[in-house]
């Protein structure tokens, strides 16, 4: 079985040319409930370059799913036995101003738009960086 990742090293995922924000928010609940995107800013922005992309994705999954214990290796097989949504995909950087920063090793950090560190990371020549993913679809 092939194993696909979402995981960048050296990267810098800027945030989307149309995030309706210009500083970084922090993602809202959904009532009650933490969306997908308040569960990867928590688990991220409390852990700053600890988990890669893969980690947090397949992390809120299992989250959302009730996946744990012994179930959590054979489930993350299957998740990634097919392609899945990477960073750039993530509502962290197309509508919360967020840029996510993949290290050498490809665990992540976010960095809010405007500050000192985002800017920096944005002009970085030794980075490849790229867009989170538009929102709005083009004609």
């Amino acid at each position: 079985m092939k194993t696909h990742t979402t995981n960048y090293t050296d990267t810098f995922i800027l945030v989307a040319d149309d995030c309706p924000v210009s500083a970084a928010e922090v993602p809202p609940l959904k009532g009650t409930e933490k969306t997908v995107a308040a569960l990867q800013f928590e688990m991220i922005e409390q852990h700053p370059y600890e988990y890669t992309s893969d980690d947090v994705i397949f992390g809120v999954y299992a989250q959302r799913n009730g996946i744990q214990g012994a179930a959590l290796d054979s489930e993350r097989r299957k998740f990634f036995s097919k392609g899945q949504p990477c960073m750039r995909c993530s509502a962290l950087g197309k509508r919360y101003g967020w840029g996510v920063h993949n290290n050498a090793e490809g665990k992540i950090a976010l960095y809010p738009l405007g500050s000192e560190e985002y800017e920096r990371l944005a002009s970085d020549k030794k980075l490849k960086i790229t867009r989170a993913m538009s929102s709005a679809r083009k004609k």
